[in-house]
């Protein structure tokens, strides 16, 4: 089974900057989309970023001009760079992602996700 392992959460101060990573633990074909979610307490879990393929992004309104979503196709690994960091920004954030297991299987997977805190 494919794993997709976060790395880089913890606590910062607001204004702040943090960057979370997230790599497929397993060999696999290749990574289509990739993205990462936030989940606060009595919320869903929402978009914050994603990334194609082709390297296109799209990012929630809350984070546009402060975060930045990033990959490396060759470490199977996506990134996201938070700056400028807003208490409002603490939560679980979860990376998720589709991957071809084999040249003719897309299956999504994610990951166990990684607490983020901002403190004021």
């Amino acid at each position: 089974q494919v794993q997709l392992v976060e790395s880089g959460g913890g606590l910062a101060q607001a204004g702040g900057s943090l960057r979370l990573s997230c790599a497929a633990s397993r060999n696999i074909f290749a990574i289509n989309t990739m993205g990462w979610y936030r989940q606060a307490p009595g919320k869903q879990r929402d978009l914050v970023a994603g990334i194609t393929s082709s390297g296109r992004t799209n990012y929630a309104d809350s984070v546009k001009g402060r975060f930045t979503i990033s990959r490396d196709n060759a470490k199977n690994t996506v990134y996201l760079q938070m700056n400028s960091l807003k208490v409002e920004d603490t939560g679980v954030y979860y990376c998720n992602a589709d991957v071809w297991t084999t040249p003719a299987k897309l299956s999504n997977y994610w990951g166990q996700g990684t607490q983020v805190t901002v403190s004021s």
